[in-house]
């Protein structure tokens, strides 16, 4: 398929609000059958630190299943029901576990404690909020952190040449997340998926969560 019949065919991919079951009833084009290698970078590299880890709209489980094999206690939450069962028996066929539960990033403290992980994962889901939840949605991320915890983010970028349907800028990324999070890079990578050369530029974001003394957001 070419790069439009994908985005016509999945629509989601451009930002356009559509049920994510419907996505998942065939292979969206973001199903390589393997963790990113962005992800797989930041393990090789012992970026990801402490047990606990949240990946955040993980989708069919690959990346989830890739950092439990190396070791984390993994969490991954997903709107879409049938994802998170097909990322089950994904996690089961490889013989790991991973809590997969369906759920709203939006809303995760309806499900998780303050300060529950020591890092969370997202790949592919920043980019994918309309504007006005980013706020909203680093605000439950900075919530779920231990202090000093870590938030990576990969994302399609703006960048001239690359055939993202919607992709974030830098400036958008420091804009949503600075006032809570240090941010401690942001890094042209490549974003692994069924379209273009087998995928589109974009970013890999680390940072870190930052508080005032007396324990509330910074920025707050």
């Amino acid at each position: 398929m070419r790069n439009k019949e994908i985005i016509e065919a999945f629509p989601s991919l451009n930002g356009i609000s559509v049920s994510w079951e419907t996505d998942y009833k065939s292979s969206p084009p973001w199903d390589i059958h393997a963790p990113q290698p962005e992800i797989v970078r930041l393990a090789e590299n012992n970026e990801i630190k402490g047990a606990r880890v949240l990946d955040v709209g993980c989708g069919l489980g690959d990346n989830a299943i890739f950092l439990a094999k190396k070791g984390f206690l993994v969490t991954g939450v997903d709107i879409s029901r049938l994802a998170v069962e097909k990322g089950r028996k994904r996690a089961a066929k490889q013989g790991v576990t991973v809590d997969f539960r369906v759920g709203d990033v939006l809303k995760l403290d309806d499900y998780f404690e303050k300060e529950s992980f020591d890092a969370v994962v997202d790949s592919g889901l920043f980019h994918s909020l309309d504007d006005e939840k980013r706020l909203p949605f680093a605000e439950q991320i900075w919530r779920v952190l231990v202090n000093g915890g870590k938030y990576f983010v990969l994302c399609f970028s703006e960048e001239p040449g690359s055939v993202a349907p919607r992709g974030v800028s830098k400036e958008e990324i420091q804009g949503t997340f600075s006032k809570m999070f240090r941010v401690d890079y942001i890094w042209d990578a490549f974003v692994a998926a069924k379209f273009g050369t087998g995928g589109a530029r974009g970013y890999i974001a680390s940072m870190t969560k930052i508080v005032h003394d007396k324990g509330v957001r910074a920025g707050a």
